[in-house]
């Protein structure tokens, strides 16, 4: 499969909503090694001036990958996600995701080129709650290594 450079500027539908939940926030914190009450009690989270508990910064690309998930597909632009690397991410926040929103995101394609073997894919995701308020815009690089001959995903190179 052959990364399709005609799909730059592709927009995607918008997700159904993510329900943001206590458990859920908890649960990320403490895989990302966050122990900080902020991200689990209310009162300290009312304490440091948010209105519900928040999210730890990366908590925004669980919702994105659900959206890419739903609306996206790999085949249709010849990009392999096999060996999937996410090469760079970069976060633009207008406010804290917290609990009790409901998240849509939109996904646009904003780069796809073949740099020394390997597919390189940048798409942009933006976030917001289902009233319309912008929460947060996800930049993402990815590299499939399935394109490098010789490379991970090449029977020879094993």
């Amino acid at each position: 499969m052959a990364l399709n450079p005609s799909c730059v500027g592709t927009s995607y539908p918008l997700s159904r909503p993510y329900p943001v939940g206590p458990e859920t926030i908890r649960r990320f914190a403490e895989a990302v090694g966050d122990p900080a009450a902020v991200y689990t009690d209310q009162q300290a989270a009312q304490a440091l001036g948010h209105p519900s508990v928040p999210a730890p910064p990366t908590f925004p690309f669980v919702v994105v990958a659900r959206a890419l998930d739903e609306v996206f597909s790999y085949d249709e632009i010849g990009f392999d996600p096999t060996y999937l690397v996410h090469g760079d991410q970069c976060f633009e926040y207008a406010r804290p995701v917290r609990v009790g929103d409901r998240l849509v995101t939109a996904v646009s394609i904003t780069g796809a080129k073949n740099l020394r073997g390997k597919d390189v894919l940048t798409l942009r995701a933006d976030v917001a709650d289902t009233g319309g308020e912008h929460v947060v815009t996800l930049h993402m690089t990815f590299v499939s290594l399935t394109a490098v001959k010789g490379g991970v995903g090449d029977a020879a190179s094993r």
